[in-house]
C-alpha cells in the first residue's frame, strides 16, 4: 500500500471565512485539479466547520489544509482535529498558532538569538504619538494576525503613523510597528527537511503589498536569486533554522530581507502558504525540479503524527 493510500478517505478544506478567503479558494482549486489529475480521490470542503463536521461524523480520515489566514492557519482547525484523531497536513497546533502571531513569531526569534527587525505594538491609534519618537523611519505597520499583506502600510514620516495603527486595527486588536529593512526581499519555501531555491522578489510597489502578491502583472520573481552559492546556502540553513524554532513542520515558507550590509533579517513565518499561479511555494518547487502536481503530493504525504503537535 503506497503512503497516500494509507492515508485514507481524504478530505480538501479551503475557503472558509478569513480576510484571505478568495486566495485560499484559489488555492484550493489548483490543489483540486492537481489531485485529481493524480488520481487522487477527495472530498471538497468549504471553511473549517464543515470539514470538522465531517471528522466528527467519521467521514474522513485525513485533511489536506488550503485555509489560509485565520480558522484554519491558526491551529483551530489543526486542534478540532487532533480531538478526532484526524492527521492533517503541515503544522500542528503550537507552530500554527505562534506563526500565525508576527509579535510572538518575532519574540520566539529574538529569543533564540536569530535577527528580526526592532519593532513596537501598538493596542490603540494615540499609541502612536507615544511611540513616533522610539521608531525609525521608514517603518511598516501590519495586524499581528493576518496575512497576505491584509491591512499594512509602509509609513516613510511620524505623521502617517497614526493612520496606519488605525488601519491595521481595523483587521486584529494589536499593530505591529517594525523597523523598515531597505533591501531586496526573499523567500525561503520550505518542504519536509528542505529548504528549496530562494526566491528574490521585486515590485515597483511601495512594497509587495497584496496587489503585487496576487493581482499585479509587474512582480518579478527571481529564481535563481542572484545570491552566490555560499549566501544561499547559509540563508537557506538560516530559513531551516527559524522554521524549526517555531515548532514547524511538513512544509511553510520563511520571509527575510538583506540590509545593505547582506545581513538577513527573519519577516515571517507562512505554515499553509499560497498554491495559486502567482504563489512563492510552486515556483521554488519548479527550481528544485517538482512540477505542480508532484508538489501537492508530497505536501499531502506530511500529513501524519497527533495534529496537536508542533
Amino acid at each position: 500500500m503506497s503512503r497516500v493510500e494509507q492515508l485514507g478517505r481524504l478530505a480538501l478544506v479551503y475557503g472558509g471565512e478569513s480576510a484571505e478567503r478568495e486566495i485560499s479558494l484559489r488555492s484550493g482549486r489548483a490543489v483540486s485539479a492537481a489531485l485529481d489529475r493524480r488520481g487522487i480521490a477527495h472530498a471538497a470542503f468549504d471553511g473549517p466547520r464543515a470539514v470538522v463536521d465531517a471528522a466528527r461524523e467519521g467521514r474522513i480520515d485525513t485533511v489536506f489544509n488550503m485555509l489560509h489566514g485565520r480558522g484554519g492557519e491558526d491551529g483551530c482547525l489543526q486542534g478540532a482535529l487532533s480531538l478526532y484523531d484526524v492527521p492533517v497536513t503541515g503544522s500542528g497546533v503550537l507552530a500554527s498558532a505562534l506563526t500565525m502571531d508576527k509579535l510572538q513569531t518575532k519574540r520566539v526569534w529574538r529569543a533564540v538569538g536569530l535577527p528580526t527587525p526592532e519593532w513596537q505594538v501598538a493596542g490603540d491609534p494615540a499609541d502612536a504619538d507615544a511611540m513616533a519618537d522610539a521608531i525609525d523611519f521608514p517603518a511598516f505597520v501590519k495586524p499581528t494576525r493576518e496575512g497576505s499583506s491584509v491591512g499594512m502600510s509602509r509609513v516613510l514620516e511620524p505623521a502617517g503613523l497614526k493612520a496606519a495603527v488605525e488601519r491595521a486595527l481595523e483587521h486584529d486588536r494589536t499593530a505591529l510597528v517594525e523597523r523598515m529593512i531597505q533591501g531586496p526581499e526573499y523567500t525561503a519555501a520550505i518542504l519536509g527537511d528542505t529548504a528549496l531555491p530562494l526566491i528574490r522578489i521585486a515590485t515597483p510597489r511601495e512594497f509587495y503589498d497584496f496587489d503585487a502578491k496576487y493581482e499585479a502583472g509587474d512582480t518579478e520573481y527571481h529564481c535563481p536569486c542572484g545570491l552566490n552559492s555560499r549566501q544561499e546556502a547559509e540563508f537557506r540553513s538560516l530559513a531551516l533554522q527559524a522554521f524549526g524554532v517555531l515548532g514547524c513542520r511538513g512544509w511553510g515558507r520563511i520571509d527575510f530581507l538583506l540590509d545593505g550590509d547582506g545581513n538577513p533579517w527573519l519577516l515571517e513565518a507562512n505554515t499553509v502558504p499560497g498554491m495559486t499561479d502567482h504563489s512563492l511555494v510552486p515556483m521554488a518547487a519548479a527550481a528544485a525540479g517538482l512540477n505542480f502536481d508532484q508538489l501537492v503530493e508530497r505536501i499531502l504525504q506530511t500529513a501524519g503524527g497527533a495534529p496537536c503537535e508542533g
